[in-house]
């Protein structure tokens, strides 16, 4: 049975409500694959309806905000969509980020309700909550179904706005103050028609392996289930699994990070299995080695496409490396509606083949940093007739074929396992210890994440602290994704001659091996 994808030109129509029409064409497909589980996209109709009508029996009104920090599962799936349909904007958290993170992120956003499984309940048991917020149980089946409205409910028609907030993601899951990068309606729909170019549709199965609280994974799951495929969810990812899984269930689609990548062609038994199903590969959100996209156009069928962008948005670059193989050492050229510019520190356009810091403006820009005005501003640029860019941090310059090469992240931004980490939220942690006078963090390569962080750290001059000790009294106080690898104790850091720590002399001089 086939279905007619919306055309680029199509009036806007919430995502939600698309669900409700591949319900109608096709309510006995599946829609969802979590370990041992399958539901329909009938069912998952219904769920999302009892969802819906729950959050406003519980007196939630349009654009107010809910939050959900679990694993991947089909519950959180539900919520997520029955939030959307209520006319809420959610905020998907990372639970591997610290307890106090976690409350400001939830004091940011206002959340009247943080959906939450067992392991997150617990972490937060430790920690001061908002006072007005509810929490929801969806780890636990029966705590879940006890809260949805009964079987059969249905919730009262809202009329999504397409310049409402769809989702607030936070940019940071660290120390200090997270930024929410807000998207709306409009732009997760723009991006839905996109992805009909990239063979999303009813005939496609997407394997997820990245956690649902990041953009990364929410480019692919949402057009996929609103253009009626399935979706396969990974909670927790491990190279044979993924390999099992794509097998198995014929696997057409996929978005991975690098170093996802590098384990699943690293498996021993990578070439036994059949992979012969993908039609589209896709890689974001860290740098991916010209010699790993060499390794998966050879060994791995179906194209692979990498992108470059941020999560706020601005101009993004596409790499098509199965056309253009020559060029792998780049990360393509801007998307079809995108442009993207290199200004100096200065804020001046630079000259043609000379890098400057990465700039962009397209119709996936965020609306802004959630009740951040002041960081909405500094995250902009405007040219001379007004139009909004958004800076990336990034430094990078285009060859002369219009490709954009990375020279270097202009903000120190490590990227860990696809995620980002801001080395000076790690520093102000570490700055908490009595006898630690100064640090710098850095990102020093890792097999197995890519990048992982280094500290280095001057000491008070009668202090016999040692580097093991700071390590661990550190990492007690980051979150799992922060976790510093390494502590190495100097008498001073490097400067320049106005007095900036030199980052890059640091990560030459660390010579550890990090695995």
């Amino acid at each position: 049975m086939s279905v007619k994808s919306p055309s680029p030109d199509s009036p806007f129509v919430d995502l939600t409500a698309m669900i409700r029409q591949r319900a109608a064409e096709h309510g006995a497909r599946a829609a969802i694959v979590c370990d041992d589980e399958t539901l329909t996209f009938a069912a998952l109709q219904a769920m999302i309806d009892r969802c819906a009508a729950a959050l406003q029996r519980d007196g939630l009104s349009p654009e107010d905000v809910v939050a959900i920090c679990a694993s991947s599962s089909i519950q959180y799936a539900s919520v997520f969509f029955g939030a959307l349909r209520a006319g809420l904007a959610v905020a998907p958290l990372s639970p591997s980020t610290h307890p106090d993170s976690l409350v400001a992120m939830l004091e940011n956003s206002r959340a009247q309700i943080l959906f939450a499984d067992d392991a997150v309940c617990q972490l937060l048991s430790s920690v001061t909550l908002p006072p007005a917020l509810r929490i929801v149980n969806i780890g636990a089946a029966a705590q879940y179904d006890a809260w949805l409205a009964p079987v059969g409910a249905a919730p009262a028609q809202v009329e999504i706005q397409p310049e409402w907030a769809f989702n607030i993601i936070y940019s940071s899951g660290t120390t200090g103050t997270p930024k929410g990068i807000v998207q709306s309606h409009a732009m997760r729909y723009a991006y839905t028609l996109r992805s009909v170019e990239r063979g999303y549709g009813p005939d496609a199965v997407t394997l997820i392996a990245t956690p649902l609280y990041s953009n990364t994974t929410l480019v692919s799951f949402f057009p996929t289930l609103a253009l009626g495929g399935t979706v396969v969810l990974m909670p927790k990812f491990d190279a044979r699994q993924y390999l099992e899984l794509a097998q198995r269930e014929h696997v057409t689609h996929t978005m991975l990070v690098p170093v996802q990548y590098q384990r699943i062609l690293g498996h021993p038994d990578f070439d036994r299995y059949d992979l012969s199903s993908f039609r589209a590969k896709f890689c974001t959100s860290a740098p991916f080695p010209a010699g790993l996209k060499a390794d998966a156009l050879r060994r791995w069928p179906g194209k692979l496409t990498e992108f470059y962008g941020m999560t706020e948005g601005g101009a993004s670059c596409e790499l098509c490396a199965d056309e253009y193989p020559n060029k792998l050492h780049t990360v393509g050229r801007p998307l079809n509606g995108h442009e993207m510019r290199l200004i100096d520190a200065d804020g001046r356009e630079v000259a043609a083949g000379e890098a400057g810091e990465i700039i962009g403006r397209s119709p996936a820009m965020m609306t802004g940093y959630y009740r951040q005005p002041e960081k909405t501003a500094q995250a902009e640029w405007h040219d001379s007739d007004g139009r909004r860019f958004i800076r990336t941090g990034d430094v990078g310059r285009f060859d002369e074929d219009g490709f954009l090469v990375l020279m270097d992240r202009k903000k120190d931004m490590i990227i860990s396992g696809g995620f980002n980490i801001y080395p000076s939220d790690l520093e102000q942690v570490i700055a908490r210890h009595p006898e630690v006078v100064e640090s710098a963090v850095v990102g020093v390569p890792s097999q197995r994440w890519g990048e992982t962080p280094v500290a280095f750290v001057t000491l008070q001059p009668d202090s016999a602290l040692n580097a093991d000790e700071l390590t661990a009294w550190a990492n007690g106080q980051l979150g799992k994704m922060q976790r510093l690898a390494d502590v190495v104790i100097v008498d001073a850091l490097p400067r320049s001659p106005i007095g900036k720590v030199l980052k890059r002399e640091l990560r030459e001089r660390f010579s550890g091996a990090v695995a």
